[in-house]
């Protein structure tokens, strides 16, 4: 299994089988347990001002054990999160029962989404755009608010924000990048190409 190249997966089977490997320490990461409330923070402040007024509806597209999902619906949203890995979502469910918010985790493919068009106000995805076999079509169609965390990672996994941004822009009106150097964000200093790119329509 490559993670060298720009797709890191192509086989449902194996990705799932890859993360559902990853789950029982994912949340070791900073940036992914946000159990350091300083790493909470900065993820806060980064994504609650480009949300529309809560209520609205949110579908997190590969929400791993559920962080960042807990997070915006303790500030008020409706949640619903999607992941392909079953332990993913058995710790993205426990999360949220354990946080009192009540999300709505399923198991899924983000390339080929559970849920109708225009069926939430905000997409939001991190770190899921650049594993897609087909680069997101599903994912990127023209249907309410879009925000996208991705980078190009030093092991040259990833997707560079440019061609994040022009990927966007054969899909949607609008694909503004957001460089995310700020080292709280993430528990450490890097050296890598970390970007959010939110698109309105």
């Amino acid at each position: 299994m490559s993670v060298t190249g720009v797709r890191m997966f192509s086989i449902t089977n194996e990705t799932r089988d890859f993360w559902d490997a990853q789950a029982a320490a994912f949340d070791e990461e900073p940036d992914h347990g946000l159990l350091d409330p300083a790493v909470q923070g900065a993820w806060a402040n980064l994504l609650l001002p480009l949300m529309p007024p809560a209520p609205v509806s949110i579908v997190d597209f590969g929400c791993g054990t559920g962080s960042l999902a807990v997070l915006l619906a303790l500030a008020g949203y409706q949640l619903r999160g999607l992941d392909l890995s079953d332990r993913m979502v058995a710790a993205a469910t426990h999360k949220a029962a354990s946080s009192g918010v009540p999300i709505v985790i399923e198991q899924g493919d983000a390339a080929s989404p559970p849920y109708a068009p225009a069926s939430c106000d905000v997409v939001l995805a991190r770190h899921v755009l650049w594993a897609l076999p087909d680069l997101g079509a599903a994912l990127l169609r023209p249907s309410g608010r879009l925000i996208l965390i991705e980078g190009r990672w030093s092991t040259g996994a990833g997707l560079a924000a440019t061609d994040c941004q022009e990927l966007l822009l054969q899909h949607r009106q609008e694909a503004d990048v957001k460089r995310l150097d700020d080292p709280t964000l993430w528990g450490r200093q890097i050296n890598d190409e970390r970007y959010l790119v939110l698109s309105r329509r």
